[in-house]
């Protein structure tokens, strides 16, 4: 994408969360090397015993996963954060030691590849990941699964906003946003006026926490009825129901087009 952006139509940026989103755990080893990633660094840290699932962590980030872990039992808050640094580089060692595990448990959900091939192929969209995994581990999923290869690449690195990089996913949002605007040398000094940067944004997100941030975030929240929570858990969170869509899944190209406000096939 030149420098003269003058020349092409704005952008759409296109974010995904991974896990429920993308990606689905199951069988008895579901999400197995991630929750493991998890186990090791707290037992390497804090020489604690445990997993992830002695909290509710659905819409979480990676970060605040550990930390609400940690708290359960027991350990002061300004300790957990002192250690934050410490807890994140041991999942990430243990994930890339791991990495041959990465794939144990989880599979691509319905409709998921065509829409990302569909995406990857049209001028102006950038397709990037905003989710609460630490990075690494939300590429190492991706690779293993196949899908990397989908999702817009520049100078060698793909884009988005992740766990590792904040806690709330509302500023994950944001950070996809400007690092997608550096990539493509965009006038980042712009990105807080709607339409200025981006024709438009759009995430999508399985839970009420992607929902929030993406309105927060200043994208379109396109929740999907794909993990945990329903259609109407969902749509209590879509407090600005212009810029909201739910949809069952990904299965239908056409209307997940339609939602982003990009032509469908037939279009085209």
């Amino acid at each position: 994408m030149a420098s003269d952006n003058t020349s092409k139509p704005k952008p759409i940026l296109i974010t995904f969360d991974v896990d429920g989103t993308l990606i689905r755990a199951v069988g008895s080893n579901a999400n197995k090397w991630h929750k493991d990633a998890f186990a090791f660094a707290m037992h390497e840290v804090f020489s604690i015993d445990t997993n992830i699932d002695v909290i509710k962590h659905h819409g979480s980030t990676d970060q605040l996963v550990l930390a609400d872990v940690l708290k359960h039992h027991g350990f002061e808050e300004t300790e957990i954060w002192r250690k934050m640094d410490e807890l994140k580089s041991a999942m990430v060692s243990f994930a890339e030691e791991h990495k041959a595990d990465a794939g144990l448990g989880l599979e691509i959900l319905p409709g998921v590849e065509k829409l990302l091939q569909t995406l990857s192929e049209r001028e102006n969209i950038i397709v990037a990941l905003v989710t609460g995994n630490l990075e690494p581990i939300a590429w190492r999923k991706m690779d293993t699964l196949g899908i990397k290869k989908y999702f817009t690449e520049k100078n060698n690195n793909f884009i988005g906003g992740f766990g590792s990089d904040h806690t709330e996913r509302s500023e994950l949002i944001k950070f996809a946003a400007q690092r997608s605007a550096e990539a493509f040398d965009l006038n980042v000094s712009e990105m807080h006026k709607p339409g200025a940067v981006f024709k438009e944004r759009a995430h999508f997100g399985d839970t009420p926490n992607d929902v929030t941030a993406a309105l927060d975030g200043g994208a379109i929240a396109i929740a999907l009825e794909t993990g945990v929570f329903s259609g109407d858990e969902l749509q209590k969170h879509f407090t600005v129901p212009i810029r909201c869509h739910l949809l069952k899944d990904l299965t239908d190209t056409d209307a997940v087009l339609h939602a982003c406000g990009l032509p469908e096939a037939s279009e085209l």
